[in-house]
């Protein structure tokens, strides 16, 4: 569904095409002086506005699937480096490479290495006159994982003893899963990038200072009111035409 503001970009170029309308209704009466008020400057003005329009609903349409290619690709990753770790202990390792591996492994599934503190612990601190302040560790964006689960493979291949009978489970397919994620991963951010200059786009043809479509179209109003006067028909049928500039 459609957020409020992406319904008033839509809106606003809904009612700009019912404003080209009505101009042209008037006939040789509408003859503004100024060359961005006349009929053809606005319907070019209101294809470049559909134009953006479509141009960023199509791009946010790849954004999504981008990003849900992605949140599917993740979503049995906690599970998995678990078999991982699990495999890994298994194995004839020092208690060193374990640790390591653990480390690594608590990061990518964004654990503290001490549990937080709980409020009555806080309060207690608190009453003893300490201050207790918790630092974030979190690394659970998706660079960071991937830059963690390349550690854990590095660490991994650097272990002989680590040599799993499970297929999915060798630093092999370890790899090939690393560079799955990290096109999926790289695919969302290629999908941002032209969506967001798609929105630029559409915020100066929609909202530019004194030439965006909504400034234009106040000044076709005014144009209006000054032919017919503010209590002409014509001029309450253009002004009950909202327009809302949503990028002051």
């Amino acid at each position: 569904m459609a957020n409020t503001t992406d319904q008033g970009h839509n809106r606003n170029a809904a009612n700009f095409d019912k404003l080209i309308i009505n101009c042209t209704s008037y006939g040789t009466t509408y003859n503004p002086n100024k060359a961005a008020l006349k009929i053809a400057a606005l319907q070019t003005q209101a294809t470049a506005a559909k134009n953006s329009l479509s141009t960023v609903n199509t791009l946010t349409a790849a954004l999504k699937n981008a990003v849900s290619a992605r949140v599917t690709a993740f979503k049995q990753f906690d599970k998995f480096i678990t078999r991982v770790s699990n495999a890994l202990k298994a194995s004839d390792t020092t208690q060193e490479v374990n640790d390591s591996a653990k480390t690594i492994v608590r990061k990518l599934q964004g654990r503290r290495a001490n549990p937080k503190k709980t409020e009555e612990e806080k309060k207690v601190a608190a009453d003893a006159g300490k201050k207790i302040i918790e630092i974030s560790t979190s690394q659970m964006s998706y660079d960071s994982r991937l830059d963690n689960l390349d550690k854990l493979i590095k660490l991994l291949a650097s272990v002989p003893q680590y040599a799993p009978n499970e297929a999915d489970l060798k630093t092999s397919a370890l790899t090939a899963l690393y560079t799955d994620l990290k096109t999926k991963n790289t695919a969302v951010i290629n999908a941002e990038i032209p969506l967001n200059n798609a929105r630029i786009t559409r915020n100066e043809v929609m909202y530019k200072s004194n030439v965006g479509l909504v400034d234009i179209a106040s000044d076709v109003k005014t144009y209006i009111k000054s032919v017919y006067g503010s209590t002409s028909p014509q001029y309450k049928t253009v002004s009950s035409l909202k327009f809302i500039n949503y990028y002051n």
